[in-house]
């Protein structure tokens, strides 16, 4: 079994430990590095190159400030921010700069294992409670956008809805009764219909294109 080599970035060492403690006696994990420090974060990624690195958003040098400076050494780097911090600007930051993912760190040990999973195998994965504060407080889509909708078939519609509303890509196989590999073609297909670059936005033009059939109805 090939293991998900994972780095670990905190400047608070007792809440450090217990995560690559946790995950390490999780099966599937191994923790490859830690750091406290926008620098760490970046030079792990260069010399180490984990499959995903957990990054912290309050450190020495910013965990936001970390992310594009990763990407720019490290382009296929997989970052997932692990924060306390719920602000929607923080999240949009961290997303629109590269991060693939957005955890709080009240998360249990076995859904970050999940996330990890997932975001290792080429998802994107924002917390649902901070989807919901994204979707709220979005302005609509133009027009065009939320039109393209339409262009959607009735099973990409029916995927797109379920991952809106917070489901990972395995949930989703699970409840329509798919084949995971599937579930992630539909997804690249409704981006790709959608003009979007990752899931957040899918659903974004999703709650978009509900909004306007609402007003016009």
């Amino acid at each position: 079994m090939t293991r998900i080599r994972v780095a670990v970035i905190d400047d608070h060492p007792l809440f450090r430990e217990g995560v690559t403690r946790s995950l390490s006696e999780i099966d599937g994990f191994e923790i490859v590095a830690e750091g406290g420090s926008r620098d760490d974060a970046i030079r792990i990624a260069e010399h180490l190159g984990p499959d995903v690195l957990l990054l912290d958003i309050s450190m020495p040098g910013g965990g936001l400030e970390a992310v594009p400076r990763i990407l720019d050494i490290a382009p296929a780097q997989k970052i997932v921010m692990l924060t306390v911090s719920e602000a929607g600007d923080d999240v949009t930051a961290a997303l629109q700069g590269g991060a693939k993912g957005y955890v709080l760190k009240g998360v249990g040990s076995k859904a970050l294992a999940d996330v990890i999973r997932a975001v290792a195998a080429g998802e994107s994965y924002v917390a649902p409670t901070l989807s919901a504060k994204l979707l709220s407080s979005r302005p609509v889509a133009t027009p065009p956008k939320s039109d393209a909708i339409e262009d959607l078939t009735a099973r990409e519609r029916e995927v797109l809805g379920l991952v809106a509303s917070g489901m990972s890509n395995k949930q989703v196989a699970r409840k329509l009764d798919l084949h995971e590999k599937t579930v992630k073609h539909h997804m690249t297909q409704i981006m790709a219909k959608l003009d979007v670059a990752n899931r957040t936005e899918a659903a974004m033009v999703l709650r978009d294109a509900q909004e306007r059939r609402g007003v016009s109805q």
